[in-house]
């Protein structure tokens, strides 16, 4: 379960003069696999960053625009990210890409998937559709949906004033069967981590809002028109509302080449505690 920092960062310059902040581990010429972090978290928070180097993997973390030190985008939509991750890869001379989502990251990943950026990807505790879950979701996350639906602005501005890296790591840890807290209370990983969710907030909290509305809304894609592989993992253990309440089986039958993991011993931090099968999935080490 390494958490080591980035052992490169930098800021790539999109056409519209937006920088996008990125970190890497690994070999760099390695093949790339994306990730895109769970809520509000930074660059700099990586997952199997002990094992990219003999899988071959240059692992890339990008902050999605408003959070850590990518420029803000307003009204930035998921489509709009895979836009700017498909510029972003072909000016750092990646030609092949993996893909991903880890959490709230999982639409985002998902985005690119459908959009033809990625050649494969993996969602890991992330949900199927919020907004076409209906009577499935705990009530909390459909009222969220029915929020935004009524009017979207709005509910991003409450996002907006609820958002924050204390509040966020309260709920984290309230919502945590104890297999997730023996990672997220293990004193080198919980330093990392707060301190990748106190970058994420490092421009206030409308990134952190604008990405809750986006996982809210209806996705401007059809998982039903996924043509890459898709790997979607989950622990059975894991109790966070705000993952998916049937751990992506729903998610399973929309995506045709997709491949369901549901790990028994395993929470919704399997990111870290699987990592290394995740990322041999991805490279296709076990396929």
């Amino acid at each position: 379960m390494d958490v080591s920092e980035p052992t490169r960062l930098g800021q790539h310059e999109l056409s519209d003069g937006r920088r996008l902040a990125w970190g890497e581990w690994g070999l760099a010429d390695g093949f790339a696999v994306l990730l895109c972090p769970g809520v509000a978290t930074s660059r700099r928070l990586g997952f199997g960053t002990d094992v990219v180097d003999a899988l071959g993997i240059r692992l890339v973390s990008v902050d999605r625009p408003g959070l850590g030190a990518s420029d803000p985008a307003p009204g930035r939509t998921l489509r709009g990210w895979a836009d700017d991750i498909a510029e972003f890869a072909a000016g750092r001379g990646i030609d092949d890409l993996a893909v991903v989502g880890y959490s709230a990251g999982g639409p985002f990943a998902l985005a690119c998937a459908a959009a033809g950026v990625a050649s494969r990807a993996a969602v890991v505790a992330g949900a199927d559709e919020f907004a076409v879950l209906g009577d499935a979701l705990p009530g909390d996350l459909r009222n969220m949906v029915e929020a935004v639906t009524a009017d979207p602005a709005a509910a991003e501005e409450s996002f907006a004033e609820f958002g924050s890296p204390d509040a966020l790591w309260k709920l984290i840890v309230a919502f945590s069967p104890e297999a997730d807290l023996a990672v997220y209370r293990n004193q080198p990983f919980e330093r990392v981590f707060r301190r990748a969710m106190a970058e994420g907030f490092a421009q206030g909290s409308a990134g952190y809002a604008r990405d809750t509305a986006l996982a809210m809304s209806r996705w401007p894609f059809a998982a039903e028109d996924i043509r890459i592989p898709v790997d979607l993992w989950y622990g059975r253990l894991d109790t966070s509302p705000s993952h998916s309440p049937d751990s992506g089986a729903t998610l399973a039958r929309r995506i045709p080449d997709a491949r369901h993991h549901l790990v028994p011993d395993a929470g919704g931090a399997l990111l870290w505690t699987h990592a290394e099968q995740i990322l041999r999935g991805l490279v296709g080490a076990d396929r």
